[in-house]
């Protein structure tokens, strides 16, 4: 097979890597918080109620900012149902996935777990604007941030908070877009209270970071009008717009699902060009930034049907997509147009964190694993800090339905603060392994740290409960870096980080 190519400069860089990019997501659905982040009674429970087991995953994961409470979840949310002493909450329905909710965790219990997963670890509030509006989105902020000395702020410190929450970050409701959300709006109507409810709550705090709700995918028929007509409303009072992003191998055509991040890279590139026209139209000199606050490899054709057979249990067993190598592949180089992308996204959650379409599984009273898809954002998250440096790659090609020719090399590189480099690349070929050749121009590593691999001679292999270990990355032998030239070969679809010093 012909050798891929691409060269590596200091001077020709992307952007820096805001540490959100490796942002999550925790929703109140199925079993990502009951039995998932929450299981009071479980062996290896907090006081709080928070597992241990998952913690630690947690930790090594390496999650920044944690979306929550949803998702669709959150255009139902009542905030106040979901403080003051468990035992006295309200259960409630939960349309969104037919659940009944116990609001048995909820604001505190947040804001705990955040803490105990160390101060990198930052709440991403999102607000109901689909049953609810601007008023109760105030009421929330004081609740949660207000120091003291006001009704809410006092009602949170006899909860137990006399400390205020820190919330920065604040998305302004949840694909309002999309038919399927409670409160669905169109473009006009939702701009117009996204922009109310930005400008109220910068009257009490002028700092908070605010994303406005974007298309819910790239397929939506509304795409880019809809962005265009709601920034149109909230450009000069929110910072980021949001997008959403899920793949799976539709009708069997692996092909196009292995190059699922070239859909990513253009819906990116699209939402760009959209918000720069509006800043244009409207002579700003602002730009607005991206946050893709739900993406994932989902098998969601297989969703509606569980959904519509539930009858509101507790926290049903919902979306627990077990993951396999080829699917950890596709995941990786999801990571890698993000960082492709750093100089406009600067906020990223995979959705979601434990459970549910998640890179963590657990069992109630039992262990908890790592799925595939845990080690590439582990691996991103731990080394992918730094200047993303301009990858133009010369590669073979392949056909795919979807998306016509795609580089079966798609690799990125970051340049950390103390001079290492590490380079992520994914092989998409199924069949052939693939020679790798980077020169680097003015850069000083001189020795090839490691180069991990995630790949496997069965590409259906899956950890799970009987085999939690049965995947995991493995050193590949014989990569080289001599007078400023590396040399690889990338297995068949594979995951790769080759770290240079």
């Amino acid at each position: 097979m012909r050798t891929a190519r691409f060269t590596l400069d200091p001077a020709f860089t992307v952007g820096t890597v805001d540490p959100r990019l490796f942002g999550s997501f925790v929703e109140h659905l199925g079993r990502c918080v009951y039995t998932g982040v929450f299981e009071p009674g479980h062996p290896t429970a907090d006081a709080d109620g928070i597992r241990g087991d998952v913690l630690d995953l947690v930790r090594e994961l390496g999650v920044t900012a944690v979306r929550y409470p949803g998702g669709n979840f959150v255009s139902g949310y009542r905030w106040e149902d979901s403080v003051g002493p468990a035992e006295e909450r309200p259960r409630r329905l939960d349309l969104a996935w037919r659940s009944t909710e116990t609001n048995r965790f909820g604001l505190s219990e947040y804001i705990s777990f955040l803490r105990k997963i160390g101060p990198q670890a930052e709440p991403m509030m999102a607000l109901n604007l689909g049953t609810r509006g601007v008023a109760e989105a105030l009421q929330l902020q004081e609740y949660a941030n207000h120091p003291g000395g006001t009704a809410l702020s006092d009602l949170r410190a006899e909860h137990g908070d006399k400390d205020p929450f820190g919330i920065r970050l604040w998305c302004l409701g949840n694909e309002m877009d999309g038919p399927w959300q409670t409160g669905h709006k169109t473009a006009a109507e939702y701009g117009r209270i996204a922009a109310e409810t930005a400008r109220a709550m910068r009257q009490i705090d002028p700092g908070v970071q605010l994303v406005a709700c974007g298309s819910s995918g790239r397929s939506m028929p509304t795409f880019a009008e809809w962005e265009a007509t709601v920034l149109q409303e909230t450009y000069d009072l929110v910072d980021h717009i949001s997008l959403h992003a899920y793949y799976e191998p539709l009708d069997g055509d692996v092909d196009s699902f292995l190059a699922s991040a070239v859909d990513m890279e253009t819906f990116i590139e699209d939402v760009v060009a959209t918000c720069d026209h509006v800043g244009a139209r409207l002579k700003s000199q602002k730009k607005i930034n991206l946050s893709f606050d739900e993406w994932n490899v989902w098998y969601m054709s297989r969703t509606q049907e569980q959904v519509s057979a539930l009858d509101w249990p507790e926290a049903p067993r919902l979306l627990e997509d077990n993951y396999s190598v080829m699917d950890a592949v596709v995941l990786g180089s999801l990571l890698i147009a993000l960082l492709r992308h750093a100089d406009r996204v600067t906020v990223a959650c995979l959705a979601q964190l434990v459970n549910v379409i998640a890179p963590i599984m657990t069992e109630p009273g039992g262990p908890a694993w790592r799925q595939t898809t845990f080690f590439p954002f582990a691996q991103a998250s731990k080394y992918g800090r730094g200047q993303v440096l301009d990858v133009r790659v010369d590669s073979p090609t392949y056909d795919t339905e979807k998306y016509g020719e795609a580089d079966l090399l798609h690799a990125t590189a970051v340049r950390g603060e103390d001079g290492t480099v590490t380079v992520f690349a994914v092989n998409r070929s199924r069949t052939e392994p693939l020679p790798l050749d980077v020169a680097l121009n003015g850069l000083g590593p001189t020795s090839v740290v490691e180069h991990s691999v995630l790949a496997d001679a069965d590409p259906d292999a899956r950890n799970t409960l009987a085999e939690p270990e049965r995947v995991v990355p493995h050193t590949a032998e014989g990569t080289t870096l001599d007078g400023g030239r590396l040399t690889a070969v990338l297995e068949p679809l594979s995951w790769n980080v080759i770290r240079l010093a």
